[in-house]
């Protein structure tokens, strides 16, 4: 071939779609450009991770300051999930009109003001309603982050990044239990109650401003802007993250999934197959909130005072938590994509049944020797970090169709907001009333049910398009999981760094 002619052929391999030239990373994509802007997505994990945690440092010094009782400490607690419950409920629809990262940057905008009314509040009625609003942002967050991440990511590696949001939200609540430490180190305990509370609750506005600005620099979700008319866009940013090549093949599957049906309504996940699909991620969402770590992680230094620590060995203890928190989160990362969700839920849940069942036991014999307790719950802990922590949030937004993926997820994280509204509410109640033994056993008893529920209906999404995944629920070809991962591996293509 004459050189010119050698030269042309190249371009011609290299041109993209409309004639643009690509370049070599263009041609075969970018793993570092995907890993990017799903931690861009991920830092939402912060605001969930930071709200989850500080509020357990917080209520001590809110009980002594205006004399809760155990309702009213729960409703402290519980009232950003009002919020939450509301901000997923219109997440789905928000994101379908305006798309997805602007909804989180007004999260983000929202979580910030709350943080900052709630530490100058000074009664429990405005800190009650700067909670709702703070809520309202995570909750927005938390129905979208992950979406986001899974419209992104690459079909191999979409389960790590898909967990970098539990991973974020991890390392939130760990920064979070740190700071926590050193604000009641800081003063002694009247401080503390008038003052080392707001500092707590106010620098949430620290990771909203984060997550804000990162934001400013992050691409809009391509399956997104294919809904919208705007294929030249998303095939840019495909091609960016996954190749030219694979981009076309991927644009076209979606305009596919896109045109299965003219229009998206709520109503279509009553239809065959989705209404399995609904199910099964409302269930997801409920088992990740109900298993109890919530209860550990809102109440944890109550629990350990009632076991005989002292209010600066409970702040340590938690820190500490946190810390190990992250290490089994980053384990749930390395092991998603290799050994499956459905394998992880399955003995993550077993483990988490056997250790909630033995802290119940704890109390019952009333054992003060509060060795065995943070030994349990470091065990239920590390079990939850590599099952039912992550992987339900990186699943309800695998399960769904492109044109209701957004709406189905924010109906199945009601239901996760709802349940965590529950535990937040009632835990303190429970534990009041009926102790901490029956309270835990319930918990035992809810993790059972977990192990049941996953492996008699949640399927396996490992090295699964997306599009795949709808073939699921619909009876599709009826190709086996197997089959599945060969065909997918077909489409395996190299990243340059």
């Amino acid at each position: 071939m004459p050189a010119a002619d050698a030269k042309a052929g190249t371009t011609s391999r290299l041109q993209g779609k409309g004639g643009r030239i690509m370049t070599g990373a263009q041609e075969h994509g970018s793993r570092a450009y995907a890993v990017t802007i799903s931690l861009a997505a991920a830092l939402g994990g912060l605001l969930y991770g930071y709200d989850t945690a500080v509020i357990s440092g917080a209520i001590g010094f809110l009980k002594t300051l205006y004399g809760l009782s155990p309702f009213m400490q729960g409703l402290v607690i519980s009232s950003i999930m009002i919020g939450g419950v509301i901000g997923v409920a219109i997440s789905g629809f928000l994101s379908d009109r305006i798309g997805r990262r602007k909804v989180l940057m007004t999260a983000a905008v929202l979580f910030a003001i709350a943080a900052l009314v709630s530490a100058v509040s000074h009664d429990v009625t405005t800190l009650i309603l700067a909670r709702i609003v703070g809520g309202l942002g995570i909750g927005m967050g938390s129905a979208l982050s992950v979406t986001y991440i899974s419209e992104c990511a690459p079909t191999q590696i979409r389960g790590a990044l898909s967990s970098l949001y539990q991973l974020l939200t991890i390392i939130g609540i760990f920064l979070t239990y740190l700071t926590n430490f050193l604000i009641q180190r800081s003063g002694n305990l009247a401080w503390d109650v008038h003052t080392g509370w707001r500092w707590m609750l106010g620098l949430g506005a620290v990771p909203a401003a984060i997550f804000f600005f990162v934001l400013l620099f992050a691409p809009e979700s391509p399956r997104w802007l294919t809904k919208a008319g705007r294929s030249d866009e998303a095939f840019s940013i495909l091609a960016r993250i996954n190749g030219h090549s694979v981009a076309q093949r991927e644009l076209e599957s979606i305009r596919q999934s896109l045109e299965s049906e003219s229009a998206a309504s709520v109503r279509d996940l009553l239809k065959p197959g989705w209404r399995k699909a609904l199910a099964v991620g409302i269930l997801l969402a409920l088992f990740n909130q109900i298993i109890g770590m919530n209860a550990v992680t809102y109440y944890g230094p109550e629990i350990f005072r009632m076991v005989g620590f002292s209010l600066n060995s409970d702040f340590e203890i938690q820190a500490f938590f946190g810390a190990m928190w992250v290490v089994f989160t980053v384990v749930a990362v390395v092991l998603i994509d290799r050994v499956g969700r459905k394998p992880l839920m399955i003995v993550g849940s077993a483990l988490m049944a056997i250790f909630m069942a033995l802290m119940g036991l704890t109390f019952y014999l009333h054992v003060h020797n509060g060795f065995w307790l943070v030994l349990f719950i470091m065990g239920f802990t590390a079990a939850f970090s590599v099952s039912m922590g992550p992987i339900p949030w990186i699943m309800i937004p695998e399960i769904f169709p492109n044109h209701l993926r957004a709406r189905a997820a924010g109906i199945a994280t009601i239901f996760l907001w709802g349940a965590n509204w529950a535990i937040g509410q009632f835990t303190p109640v429970l534990l009041n009333n009926v102790g901490g033994s029956y309270t835990f056993w319930m918990f035992a008893v809810i993790n059972v049910l977990g192990v049941i529920f996953v492996s008699v209906l949640v399927p396996e999404t490992k090295n699964r398009s997306l599009e795949d995944i709808e073939r699921i629920w619909m009876g599709g070809s009826g190709e086996t999981a197997a089959a599945a991962e060969a065909r997918s591996a077909t489409r395996q293509h190299k990243f340059l760094p």
